[in-house]
């Protein structure tokens, strides 16, 4: 797969799905702390996301550094939109930022 064809499907799979993350592992088996603190976050919130898990996929586990240019995976879709990585994550989430960002989106969660 070449660098076009990673940049294809990355952009595919953000246009495709209303939350995206890009992690370590399954949202039901995260393979890393970071990864698990973003699931954590948003199944928290009730809020459904699609996770991709880059371990099983090299060619996208660089690719989607370069695509949102952030050297650090889990990172977080929404809308299209990058919304960061787990730090950032986890301190929306305990703001409370997370949760109007995702309303503001029309992403549905648990009141």
């Amino acid at each position: 797969m070449n660098d076009t064809a990673v940049a294809k499907r990355i952009k595919q799979e953000i246009e495709e799905n209303p939350v995206t993350v890009f992690m370590k592992g399954t949202p039901m088996f995260p393979q890393c702390g970071f990864s698990a603190a973003v699931v954590q976050a948003l199944s928290l919130l009730g809020a459904k996301f699609k996770g991709i898990d880059v371990l099983t996929d090299p060619p996208l586990r660089e690719g989607i550094k370069e695509f949102s240019n952030w050297p650090t995976i889990p990172q977080v879709y929404v809308k299209g939109e990058f919304v960061g990585g787990a730090d950032i994550v986890r301190e929306m989430y305990e703001t409370g930022e997370l949760a109007t960002f995702l309303k503001d989106k029309e992403i549905e969660i648990a009141d």
